[in-house]
């Protein structure tokens, strides 16, 4: 049985980076994928999405785009491509197609089997992804069986839906895509709205990113329960067009409150719309107002064009109800987030709600580590842009003479 100083499970960005950062300290290891290199990029989004970030901001440990459209957005099969160049630009030691089947202690360290044999490792690191399983209420069981649902890995666009209008559940950037292209497609669509960031796609002559890139917003500390987690409305498509609530609702989408429950057909909403709304836009104002602070101090007043006025959402009063057949809703589209699942993981870090219990990507269990987490660290965490700085603090920690575990929360 072959033994690893350090095996990492998922050949994402995540477990790329580590692998970087481990190479560059001279550390052998092993980088274990299910599939391909960046296999979720290329298989379970539409090849016509793009990044939210533009290209410039695709910077991993040791490597970053430098291709000729930098402020452009990078499409799904342009991501795929990109880890595979950053995985053969330092050999990256990835063993494709291999499932991990379980992961269990043995000794001062693991056991990890998979489905071309096991192997022995001191550390495992798990980067699988923070878009593992769609995150599905409990109550969608209970809709009646002829509505269609789907989440957002199955979604194919308008033409592969029944017939009819769409419920869709989620307004970060995934829900409002979806949205709009819906509508757009001439499908009535009904919009169940929860706490969300409102952005501008470009203000002041930039993609919003910059801005927020200059300022340090995102390599921010995380702070777990706050808007951190939330996903900005935000669109990606070429000609940068902005996306948000307001627009939606002119083009003739219904927009509610929280989807609080489901019976058969009948949905129930939260009378708390306007609450959501109000707040988003509050801090996008203040977000403005600091972006316009920092340009008095670094630019010349005439260096970039006037601010553009943004003008707040003001949501038509709500429905609290709604009979999905009498209204003509055939599908539902669940854009509520994604949770991690952990089958093969039989060591325990696991908390009641299934994530890994850890700080910093530390858990409780010496020599068992995880990478790519929301928040792990910083808002940035699971950005192609941010993975580097969790994948450098394991790399040191699993260098050092004993990596002690930080107590996990």
């Amino acid at each position: 049985m072959a033994y690893i100083h350090t095996t990492i499970i998922g050949g994402g960005q995540a477990g790329l980076a580590l692998s970087r950062c481990l190479s560059d300290r001279g550390i052998e290891h092993l980088v274990l994928e299910r599939g391909t290199v960046g296999q979720r990029w290329r298989s379970e989004r539409p090849a016509t999405a793009r990044l939210l970030t533009p290209s410039w901001m695709s910077r991993l440990p040791g490597y970053r785009y430098r291709g000729a459209d930098p402020d452009g957005l990078m499409t799904m099969p342009d991501v795929a491509n990109f880890l595979k160049r950053y995985a053969d630009s330092f050999d990256a030691p990835v063993r494709t197609g291999t499932e991990v089947a379980e992961v269990r202690q043995a000794g001062e360290g693991f056991r990890v089997r998979t489905n071309h044999g096991d192997l022995r490792s001191r550390h495992v690191v798990v980067a699988t992804g923070a878009c593992d399983v769609p995150r599905v209420p409990g109550f969608a069981a209970r809709a009646h069986r002829g509505l269609t649902q789907v989440t957002p890995p199955r979604y194919r666009g308008p033409g592969h839906l029944p017939e009819g209008g769409v419920l869709v559940v989620g307004a970060g950037a995934t829900g409002v895509q979806m949205a709009a292209e819906l509508r757009a497609a001439g499908r009535r669509v009904v919009l169940a709205v929860g706490r969300h960031i409102r952005l501008p796609r470009t203000y002041r002559g930039q993609d919003i990113h910059r801005w927020l890139d200059l300022l340090g917003l995102l390599r921010r500390p995380a702070r777990n329960g706050a808007a951190d987690g939330l996903s900005a409305q935000l669109v990606g498509s070429p000609e940068r067009r902005d996306l948000d609530l307001g627009t939606l609702q002119r083009d003739g989408v219904l927009l509610t409150g929280r989807l609080l429950d489901l019976d058969g057909t009948r949905a129930t909403f939260a009378d708390d719309l306007p609450g959501h709304v109000a707040e988003a836009d509050h801090r996008l104002a203040r977000l403005l107002a600091r972006i316009d602070a920092y340009i008095l101090i670094r630019y010349r007043p005439d260096s970039l064009p006037p601010a553009e006025p943004v003008h707040p959402v003001m949501p038509a009063v709500a429905p609290r109800e709604l009979d999905l057949a009498a209204a003509g809703i055939t599908t539902i589209i669940w854009a509520t987030g994604y949770r991690r699942r952990y089958p093969w993981l039989r060591v325990p870090v696991l908390r009641a709600d299934g994530e890994i219990a850890h700080r910093r990507g530390v858990t409780a269990v010496p020599g068992l580590y995880a990478l790519g987490l929301p928040l792990q660290s910083r808002r940035n965490s699971t950005f192609i842009d941010g993975v580097g700085h969790d994948a450098r603090y394991l790399a040191r920690r699993l260098a050092g003479p004993r990596a002690r575990p930080h107590p996990a929360p």
